[in-house]
Parts: structure tokens; sequence; C-alpha cells
């Protein structure tokens, strides 16, 4: 056997494995406390390891190595794995340099951005909680402009990162970022908008007769004709509102230690202990934190997964909190003797997947009786509306996800046309808003996910899909999934422990006995 292979693999990992994890520290650093000194060990740490990543040299060898002929599959996929990320970083070191200054810049500015109204300075969670209750309009007018601002104010440099992501794509010879994205993900995005169009037309029409009944309730409620999007019950209208026949559960999740508990014991009847990830994890509020929530992978050792979150009593971080640890339990589960570059999960919507699938459970009748511990009576009383609510929610998140999308490859398509007036088109389109009569400058650089994980977010509605794909076969085959120690094992052995030793489409065909679709999803939404 030809060792050459090998040892391109063996001495790139050896250096980028140390180099990862440390940035990943400091990455946590930088979130949970975003000072200039954590700041500055995030930029820099990133730079060395996009400097690593970026070496012209070592992607030769990997495309030499990959150009000898056919190696073991485990190889092979490890070379494929190490020549993507290469790939993504191939630029010069000033582009580098100005591509994560710029970028850490923006997400520092967001992790310490507090809207002002009446010069009080309002968390997420309260412009959250202000446009889900007030009835105030003026109120909610000045909270909805305020969550903006961010917008305005990173807009120029978020364009800034288009044109340098642009550039490096140009470069590589793609089209523009978003086609090198999409590529670099191992998706085609010929399939991809084909399954968004099939995904619009599965949608539309049970979302243009839930938002017409929708709009009507708050026509009434605000006493006007003239709907603006302060009107609705979230900055992004992408959370389904509590109000008419949807259900308010928040009164059943009174006290914030309630979401990590509930996690931990829903992924113990699975098998799935998380008990060290949440130990190591930060969860509740406090200044100075992103006020967002992710998980992360430290080591790859499945010793050191970590959820940031900022939980305040409610249904809505109890599903946050079930989603993140979806996440840490795909983390935790991969198989330990695979090489550090394929212990991680075999697609990024594949882990989204079964956050997806777990942050469902708050709208699950037998999760709210068995786990939650609700009274059966009140469970069986809303069980029918339970399950409407989730296809609903699932509906409205789609059509968000369309915007988004959408929106994205016009960006990198041309990052300097008008693209407030691209988002408002968008969002006219797909969620059947009113835009604001005045101009909202910036309002589509507001949502993080474009300056700081750009072309991801389809993975969220691809992650829906596989979501509801798992669990019409956990029902088929372990006869349910919640509190069901087969489920657990089927998800952690055909699933989890793999990794990324194959592609997403094998190994989800491998898997489920059938490839990804639309269809389970359509299933659902009808409902």
């Amino acid at each position: 056997m030809n060792r050459a292979p090998h040892r391109v693999v063996d001495a790139f990992e050896a250096r980028l494995e140390p180099m990862e994890i440390e940035f990943h520290r400091a990455y946590w650093d930088s979130q949970v406390h975003a000072t200039p000194g954590n700041d500055e060990r995030r930029t820099q740490t990133e730079l060395e390891l996009r400097a690593l990543k970026g070496d012209p040299a070592a992607l030769d060898a990997v495309e030499g190595a990959l150009g000898d002929g056919m190696h073991e599959p485990l190889l092979t996929r490890q070379l494929q794995v190490l020549r993507m990320s290469l790939t993504s970083n191939q630029m010069s070191p000033s582009q580098r340099q100005e591509l994560v200054e710029v970028g850490s810049a923006v997400e520092s500015e967001f992790a310490a951005y507090r809207p002002q109204v009446n010069g009080k300075p309002l968390s997420e969670n309260d412009v959250l909680d202000i446009l889900e209750t007030s009835d105030d309009v003026d109120e909610r007018k000045r909270v909805w402009l305020a969550s903006k601002e961010i917008g305005h104010r990173v807009s120029g440099r978020v364009r800034e990162l288009a044109r340098l992501r642009n550039q490096a794509a140009l470069e590589r010879g793609y089209a523009d970022y978003y086609q090198m994205a999409l590529d670099l993900q191992e998706i085609s995005e010929e399939w991809l908008f084909g399954v968004l169009d099939r995904l619009d037309g599965l949608t539309r029409g049970p979302f243009e007769r839930w938002k017409a009944a929708l709009d009507e309730q708050l026509r009434t409620r605000f006493a006007t004709g003239d709907l603006r999007p302060w009107h609705y019950p979230d900055p992004f209208f992408q959370y389904l509102p509590n109000t008419g026949e949807e259900l308010d559960l928040d009164r059943y999740f009174p006290d914030r230690s309630t979401a990590a508990a509930l996690a931990l014991k829903t992924f113990a009847t699975w098998g799935i202990d998380l008990a060290g990830v949440l130990d190591r994890s930060d969860l509740f509020p406090r200044e100075l934190k992103c006020q967002h929530a992710f998980c992360l992978d430290i080591d790859r050792t499945g010793n050191d997964v970590r959820v940031l979150a900022n939980v305040v009593p409610g249904e809505r971080w109890v599903e946050i909190m079930l989603h993140e640890c979806g996440h840490a339990a795909y983390d935790i589960s991969i198989d330990g003797r695979l090489p550090y570059l394929l212990r991680r999960p075999t697609h990024i919507f594949v882990t989204e997947a079964m956050a997806i699938l777990s942050g469902r459970l708050t709208r699950h009748p037998a999760w709210l009786a068995e786990v939650a511990g609700i009274p059966t009576a009140d469970v069986d009383r809303i069980a029918d509306r339970l399950t409407r609510s989730s296809a609903l929610q699932s509906t409205m998140f789609a059509r968000w996800v369309l915007v988004m999308a959408h929106f994205e490859r016009a960006l990198y398509a041309d990052p300097e046309t008008d693209l407030d007036e691209r988002w408002w088109d968008l969002v006219e389109r797909f969620q059947l808003l009113t835009r604001p009569e005045e101009h909202v400058q910036g309002a589509w650089a507001s949502k993080i996910h474009i300056a700081a994980a750009p072309v991801y977010y389809h993975n969220y509605l691809l992650g829906e899909l596989l979501a509801s794909q798992l669990e019409q076969t956990l029902i088929e085959r372990c006869g349910g999934f919640v509190g069901n120690r087969a489920a657990g094992d089927f998800l952690k052995e055909r699933l989890f422990h793999h990794g990324s030793r194959a592609r997403w489409d094998k190994l989800i065909e491998e898997a489920l006995g059938r490839p990804l679709s639309p269809e389970a999803f359509g299933a659902q939404v009808k409902v």
C-alpha cells in the first residue's frame, strides 16, 4: 500500500487538531464574555487556524493524493474532507486578515448590542416578550425598529464580508461564494433550489390560509387594517404566535432550571447521558454574553461538548435547549476510534435534523405527558391542537428559510445591489408581510447568520425534511421515539456513530433505507 497519502493526512492532522481546539476554546470565551481581550484572542487564533488551512502546498498535496488513484474508503474520505476545508480557506494573507477582523468585529458587536427603547436597554428575550404580549402598537413599533438598529450598524461591514468571500471564491474558479460554499458542503445548487421550489409549493397553500386567519385576529386586536412587521410576534416572523387556536404552554415551564432538567431526562430515555455536557455549559443570560444559543464540540473526543444558551422560563427556551442538546447528543455519540478529521457529523444539516427532531418534542403529546409531567387530562384535551401547531410551526419556518436562502444567493450574486429592497421583496413574496412605509436600513443584516454563518440557513430546512423522515422511520422500525430506548439505539448506531465516514446522501440512504425526500415533511405540514 502506498503510504504517501497517509503521510499527507497524518502530517496535516497533527498540526490541525491542537490549533482547532485552541480556536474553539477562544471562540467559546469570546461568546460567553465579549471583552476586548477575549475578542482579540479569538481573532488571532482564528487567523492562525485559517492560515494553516489556507496553505496552498497542503491543498496541492491533498489533491495530488486524491489523484493518485484508489485508496481504502476511510483514507479517501479523509482526503475529501480535508480538500473541502483547505479549498474554502485559500486566499492571500491580507484577504484572510481582513476577513477575520471584520467578521470578528461584527460578531462582537452583535454579542454586546442591546437595543435601547426610552433609554432602557433590552435583551433579545425582552424584545420577544414585548412583541408577543404588548397591545401598545407604538411600543411594538419602537421595539421592532430598535431590534433592527444592529443591522444598520453592521450592514456595510457585512457587504464587505460578502465582497471578500466572493473574491476568494472567484480566485478558486467559482462564480461567487454562494456557489463555492454549496459545493464545499457537497450540495448541488440546482438540487437545493429544486427542493426549495418543491417546499414552496407544499407550504404556500397551508401558509396562506393560516396567515389570513392570523391577520384577521391581529386586525381586531390592534384595531387596524394596515398590518406591518411589528404587529407580528417576533422580529423575523419565524416563530408561531400564541394567539387564537395556537397554544400557550409557558405556564407549564415556569422555572428557568426546567429546560436543562427536561433535556437531561429526555436524552436519558434514549440512553444518552448529557450530564457532562450540561455541567460544562453556560445556560443563563447576563451582560456581554452572546444572546443566541449554540452547541460547540471543543475537541471531538466527546468529552468536551458545551451548550451556550440564555434560558428564561417558558416553552421557547425548553425547545431551544432540546434543540441544542440534540446537537450535543450527536457529537458525544460519534465513534471515538475514527480519525480526527471524521469525528464530526456527516453534514451540518444531518445534525440539525436531530436538533430539530428533539426541539419538536415540546409540542408532542406523549413527551408532554410522559417526560414533562403535564397532567394527562390537560394533554389529551389539546392533543389535536398540539399536532396542528407543530405542523404550522414547521410551515411558518419553511417560509422564513425560503427568504434567507434566496436572499443569500442574491447577496453573493451582487453585493452592490439594493439589498434592502431585495430583502423586503422576498419577505413579501414568501412571508406575505407588508414592508414598513419608512425606509429601515439594513434590516436584512440584523440576522446574525448572514454575517457569522454564511450560506448555512438552508441547512435548517434540509434538517426539517430529514427530521420528519427520521420520525417516520423511528415510528415504523421502533414503534415510536418518545422515551423509547430502541429509538435512541437506532439513532446512535445507524447515524451518529459513523461520524463523517461517508457522504451525507450515502449515509442517509443506508441508515433509513431511502434517500432524503420532501414527502414526509409535506405530509406533516398538511395536518
